[in-house]
C-alpha cells in the first residue's frame, strides 16, 4: 500500500469564522481560524509516473477549499440565528456559507466527500482513493475523517 499526503496549510489563509450554537462554552460565539487540511491518498499500485496521484492535478481541490473556507462565515443550516446571518450577507458584511453542521469534524467530512466525488469523476488509472482528511484549527486541535470507501 502506498500513501501520500497533500497539505493545504494554515499559511494558505483559509480564514473561516463559525460558531457552535449548541455549545454552552465560549464556542457558542463567533470565532475563526486559518484552517489547515491534510488529505492522505492511498493506492495499492503506482500510476505510469510511479506516483499515487499527480499533486499538480489537484487544483480543483484547492479551488473548493478557497471557495468554501476563505474569508467565509460558515453557519449551520439549523442555527437559530440563520436569518440574521443571511441579512448580514445581503448587506455585504459577510460571505455566508450555509452547511449542515460546523466544526473540524464537519469540515473534514465535507472536504472528504468532495475529494472522493472528484476522484470518481477523474477516473484515475490506478486504484487511488482518499484514506483520510484532517482539518486543523491550529496545532492543538484537529479532527480526522476516514471515508469508508471512495
Amino acid at each position: 500500500m502506498f500513501k501520500v499526503t497533500k497539505t493545504y496549510g494554515h499559511n494558505l489563509g483559509l480564514s473561516a469564522c463559525f460558531r457552535q450554537w449548541r455549545a454552552s462554552s465560549h464556542c457558542k460565539f463567533m470565532h475563526g481560524y486559518a484552517l489547515q487540511f491534510k488529505i492522505v491518498f492511498q493506492a495499492t499500485k503506482l500510476n505510469e509516473n510511479n506516483w499515487v496521484i499527480n499533486f499538480g492535478g489537484l487544483k480543483p481541490i484547492k479551488e473548493f477549499l478557497t471557495d468554501t473556507f476563505d474569508h467565509r462565515t460558515i453557519i449551520a443550516a439549523d442555527d437559530p440565528e440563520l436569518e440574521t446571518f443571511k441579512q448580514l450577507h445581503a448587506n455585504n458584511l459577510i460571505q455566508l456559507k450555509i452547511v449542515p453542521y460546523v466544526g473540524c469534524e464537519a469540515f473534514a467530512h465535507m472536504v472528504g466527500n468532495f475529494v472522493c466525488n472528484w476522484l470518481r469523476q477523474q477516473k484515475v488509472c490506478n486504484d487511488v482513493r482518499v484514506y483520510s482528511v484532517e482539518c486543523a484549527e491550529h496545532s492543538g486541535n484537529s479532527a480526522v475523517y476516514y471515508p469508508e470507501a471512495s
